[in-house]
């Protein structure tokens, strides 16, 4: 399937992924050809010339044995997935800040791209209670580094949706949730991305299990990530795709609308407000 590669000058894994697809068509393979010998699909081979998704190791001993490389892709994947994101999290990053639409679903947290700097910081305390400054500091800048892909005008389209736990649950303090939701309702006020909450009337749902993320590309299959505690699982495979965005369809049905959602997080954040200024 046909993908946009990124510019091979713009990171080590573009100009992984651009030598792939050189020595691949040299090699007289097609995407689905190699996929198969590889065990994944011709779609994931085309997201890994995209420089989409890293190249695993094991995968490219096995690119070095199938394409008669001398070692090339041994040799560099190393590099190529260098990351400043945690390991389980590090390739949906990346893919996240190529999509053209995200849709996230997060049943405790106000998902990272939304995030303040106070509220990130005070989430990574918590996950590391015992970690220096200056870890916060570096996790506290990547996650708003994350945040720039928002900089654009159109794209991607986001659209997060959350449970009313996210608001209830007052990380930080009512202060710098009442900073957090405002920063919410801001991005939603430009029209930078819809928001919808899923309220604790609406009672079991579809996704009770668990947080969501779908992505989408340009001429390219979409991808779910599902997270855990420090795990994470990228899918590609359509079915499993398909079935997740059903899932998020359902979610979108149970949610109070944008509007009645918005009108619930900023009257949050007033009482937020209201309760910092009492109590400073």
């Amino acid at each position: 399937m046909p993908q946009h590669p990124r510019d091979p000058e713009s990171s080590p894994r573009a100009l992984l992924g651009a030598e792939l697809r050189h020595m691949r068509e040299q090699a007289g393979y097609s995407q689905e050809a190699l996929g198969e010998l590889l065990f994944v699909s011709g779609s994931y081979v085309g997201q890994m010339e995209a420089g989409t998704r890293r190249i695993r190791a094991d995968m490219a001993a096995r690119i070095d044995e199938l394409l008669l490389t001398g070692g090339l892709f041994s040799r560099n994947c190393r590099a190529a997935n260098a990351s400043k994101y945690p390991a389980h999290f590090a390739e949906a990053a990346e893919a996240e800040a190529v999509a053209t639409e995200i849709r996230e679903y997060n049943p405790l947290l106000i998902p990272g791209l939304l995030q303040t700097s106070a509220y990130a910081r005070a989430v990574f305390r918590a996950y590391r209670p015992t970690a220096s400054e200056q870890t916060i500091d570096d996790l506290v800048a990547a996650r708003l580094d994350r945040a720039q892909l928002l900089g654009s005008p159109t794209k991607p389209l986001l659209w997060p949706i959350l449970d009313e736990a996210v608001l209830r649950r007052s990380v930080g303090g009512p202060a710098v949730m009442a900073e957090a939701l405002r920063h919410v309702i801001s991005l939603a006020c430009e029209n930078r991305i819809i928001v919808q909450v899923i309220a604790f009337s609406a009672g079991a749902h579809a996704a009770n299990s668990g947080s969501l993320k779908l992505m989408y590309f340009d001429d390219a299959p979409p991808l779910a990530y599902l997270q855990g505690q420090d795990t994470g699982l990228l899918e590609d495979d359509p079915s499993t795709v398909s079935r997740h965005r059903l899932t998020y369809d359902l979610l979108v049905a149970s949610a109070l609308s944008p509007q009645d959602s918005m009108d619930l997080i900023s009257s949050t954040a007033e009482d937020y407000a209201h309760e910092a200024s009492e109590h400073p």
